[in-house]
């Protein structure tokens, strides 16, 4: 197996009394696209929000050899570490080009940057069109394709998706999954939390599933379609 751009060591993730997470553990490798499935409630983006070192958590975290625990949240954008937050968390009031700029605000290569903003407007053509409207007043999955074009500003080596199909219309799902797919192409490792778990599966190689705070099963994309438990589980059957 190749070395892990990203690995997790008994990691717990707390809320004052409440264990969200209970001491799992797993690897990203790089070029990746990797799942976290499970019902609400199970842990999924407690895990991701402490990857990205926004909230507190123990045990081990490993981004590229190196142990991320202590690094501040701010600081790992410019290591190449991106979250897509669950409810996108875009800025309101800025416009999307200027969201766009935010998401490379650690960079001082303004060349780069301006290829960047080109290459964001022909995987999103959408925001294009739409680069001198305020943020606020775009579509649920406008905002969500603004959310992810801000974080590959940032040139990220791993993308951290949380719920990006989540109170979207099936049509804007799709778009936003098929983006997905063209960023995985060009080689981003990206660890994705979806609620929907047959989309989650037919674009990942390998997921995990959570349950209470625990990974309960980890194969490969195919075989956890396969599996009974998932099946009756997470897709209806």
């Amino acid at each position: 197996m190749a070395l892990a751009l990203l690995e997790a060591l008994n990691l717990h993730v707390r809320y004052g009394g409440i264990s969200a997470v209970k001491g799992i553990s797993f690897a990203v490798e790089e070029n990746e696209i990797v799942c976290l499935i499970g019902a609400n409630g199970a842990g999924k983006t407690s895990t991701l929000k402490a990857l990205a070192r926004m909230i507190p958590s123990s045990g081990e975290i490993h981004y590229r050899t190196e142990r991320i625990e202590a690094v501040p949240s701010h600081d790992l954008i410019g290591r190449g570490l991106a979250l897509v937050p669950e409810g996108r968390g875009i800025f309101a009031r800025l416009t999307v080009a200027e969201n766009l700029a935010m998401g490379a605000y650690h960079r001082r290569d303004a060349t780069g940057i301006a290829d960047d903003f080109e290459r964001v407007f022909a995987l999103l053509p959408r925001l294009k069109e739409r680069k001198a409207q305020v943020a606020g007043t775009l579509s649920g999955g406008e905002q969500q394709m603004l959310a992810i074009g801000r974080a590959l500003m940032g040139r990220p080596k791993l993308l951290l998706l949380d719920e990006p199909s989540m109170g979207l219309a099936p049509l804007m799902v799709e778009k936003v999954f098929e983006v997905i797919r063209a960023v995985a192409a060009e080689g981003m490792t990206i660890l994705l939390v979806e609620q929907n778990a047959r989309l989650a599966l037919e674009v990942c190689s390998r997921g995990y599933v959570m349950e209470s705070g625990l990974i309960t099963l980890a194969d490969s994309s195919a075989a956890l379609l396969a599996d009974s438990r998932v099946r009756a589980a997470y897709l209806g059957e």
